[in-house]
């Protein structure tokens, strides 16, 4: 028991292989390849954090074809919750881990912008629209350059061929056709964070649902920017893709034309 509790601890001391088990938390049964796609390491890495995680009992393997699934095991953790949790005062626990959740959620109360479409497309090629540079220049105005690794830099570069980078971020997550998410920079002046978007495809017969989470704006004005931004650069998407063209005119040149107008009338006031 000590020997089988030690190798546990010893497993869960790791971040990555922490990670890792909450990836099978969120879905039980992913292959190797899909646990790789969150973290930027090579897969023989990632693959001697699991040998670790089997050796300890924490997952479990089986086959499916040829597909190798990896399973979580919760015995060993409600072994360590018996021995070393249900012996003290449960109610006090509960009300330090309200405590320290209020003040969490305190602490990540930054603004959310989230933006719905629904495009007549494949998850291939929406995947492919948001990945391509050559793309996402006719649609975005600039070219989003990356080899679109987790881990990786992503470039958000002008088109008028200076190779001026206006945006520069870091691949967080990118599954092929389902899910990329990248960030966004924070200010230096001000020490900020980086806020995180999130963009997720799910195919419905002929069209897609093409959802844009943009998390950790640092301000309200932060949010009131991109509120205007997202739908204007997804609108050019998605006219490009259902009908071969993007919009006649740029559609974020009508948000500045809208803020001229409304400074006008301000300073005319």
């Amino acid at each position: 028991m000590i020997d089988d509790l030690a190798a546990v601890f010893k497993a869960l001391a790791d971040p990555t292989r922490r990670q890792l088990l909450d990836r099978l938390h969120e879905r039980n049964g992913r292959t190797l390849g899909e646990l790789c796609a969150s973290l930027s390491m090579a897969r023989q890495s990632v693959s001697q954090h699991l040998a670790v995680l089997e050796a300890a009992n924490l997952i479990s393997t089986s086959w499916q074809g040829r597909e190798k699934l990896h399973h979580l095991n919760p015995v060993p953790l409600h072994e360590v919750q018996e021995r070393w949790i249900d012996k003290f005062e449960r109610p006090r626990l509960r009300a330090l881990s309200a405590i320290r959740h209020s003040a969490e959620e305190q602490a990540m109360s930054q603004p959310t912008y989230v933006y719905v479409t629904y495009i007549r497309a494949t998850p291939e090629q929406v995947w492919h629209a948001l990945t391509d540079a050559d793309l996402t220049a006719r649609y975005w105005g600039h070219r989003n350059e990356s080899d679109w690794q987790p881990g990786s830099t992503w470039r958000h570069v002008r088109t008028d061929g200076s190779g001026i980078s206006d945006v520069t971020g870091t691949v967080v997550e990118a599954l092929p056709h389902e899910r990329l998410v990248i960030t966004f920079p924070g200010s230096e002046e001000q020490r900020e964070e980086p806020s995180h978007v999130t963009f997720t495809i799910e195919p419905h017969e002929d069209i897609v649902r093409l959802t844009v989470r943009h998390e950790g704006l640092p301000t309200a004005e932060d949010h009131a920017a991109i509120s205007a931004g997202w739908p204007a650069v997804m609108a050019n998407l998605k006219s490009l893709l259902e009908t071969g063209e993007v919009l006649p005119q740029a559609p974020w040149e009508m948000h500045a034309e809208l803020r001229e107008a409304q400074m006008a009338r301000t300073d005319g006031a």
